[in-house]
């Protein structure tokens, strides 16, 4: 009897919190459902698969919900082929003033800012990485892999990091596919937080080259409706989208809320059926769940 009565408490709850407003289910705050109960309740409303990492800087609380599954990486590449640049700066294998001369041939859909820098003189290489970073610039995105190996260099790039799952199989466009269950072109949003602690926070670059990708993500301009929609005013914001087949929208950041330490996340939505409005908003809930960590 009393293990009946507790399973329909629980049911009972579970119901509850699904069927509950997500703006009030955030405003209960994390003591009261918790953050991982809150990702599970925002996947179960849109469908889909929600994959979420986050660590507290300060405190040193780590949250996973789906962090160790993989979801296709898409444009959120461009943050480590950027950082790879610099780190190739920082060895003295790469400048960031050297250009590249590219032609049509080498443009592929949605490319700005490079369709308009064919031929002579070309782009120098930080402006290649601001635009494959600011406005996720597929050719930009290219002409940094060509510079370094490809995607087998950007994978090898990712072991040194101490990531064991990131992978990185084709190009622009081919990588943002997205197939459920194809393992190319994909990460974990486990392995991606330690990556953005390792080159934002950690010693993986140098003081400058790390101050220059911040710059950068913090000048982004396309997660206006992902998790930056999700931010309190006043909290600084650094990111990088992705989006793919299937359903795949990404974002990846760190955040600064005023008077403390940062908050890295990474977050993977795929295979859902919502609109890509729908799911910007699912990356969007997924910041105020993350502002609700420090704002109770």
């Amino acid at each position: 009897m009393t293990m009946d009565r507790t399973r329909r408490s629980l049911l009972t709850a579970s119901l509850f919190a699904a069927a509950m407003p997500l703006d009030r289910l955030f405003a209960q705050g994390a003591s009261k459902t918790g953050p991982v109960a809150q990702l599970a309740v925002l996947e179960r409303r849109y469908g889909g698969r929600l994959g979420v990492a986050i660590l507290d800087v300060d405190s040193g609380r780590r949250i996973n919900h789906r962090g160790e599954q993989r979801f296709p990486m898409c444009s959120t590449f461009k943050l480590l082929a950027a950082a790879l640049v610099l780190a190739r700066v920082d060895r003295g294998e790469e400048r960031l003033d050297r250009r590249v001369v590219f032609s049509e041939k080498d443009l592929v859909t949605y490319s700005p800012v490079t369709k308009a820098q064919v031929g002579a003189p070309g782009m120098t290489m930080s402006a290649l990485c601001h635009a494959a970073i600011t406005v996720s610039d597929n050719t930009a995105g290219n002409l940094l892999l060509a510079s370094f190996g490809g995607p087998a260099g950007l994978t090898a790039f990712a072991r040194t990091l101490g990531d064991r799952m990131t992978r990185l199989d084709r190009i622009e466009t081919e990588l943002n596919e997205a197939t459920p269950g194809d393992p190319r072109d994909t990460t974990t949003p486990a392995a991606m937080l330690a990556d953005l602690r390792a080159l934002l926070l950690g010693d993986a670059l140098s003081a400058a080259s790390r101050a220059q990708l911040i710059d950068w993500l913090v000048a982004n301009t396309t997660g206006g409706p992902r998790l930056r929609a999700g931010m309190p005013a006043g909290w600084r914001v650094g990111d990088k989208t992705g989006t793919g087949g299937h359903g795949a929208t990404n974002d990846v950041a760190i955040l600064w809320p005023p008077g403390r330490g940062p908050l890295l996340v990474s977050a993977y939505y795929a295979e859902a059926d919502a609109s890509q409005d729908q799911r910007n908003a699912v990356l969007a809930d997924v910041g105020r769940i993350v502002a609700g960590l420090v704002i109770p």
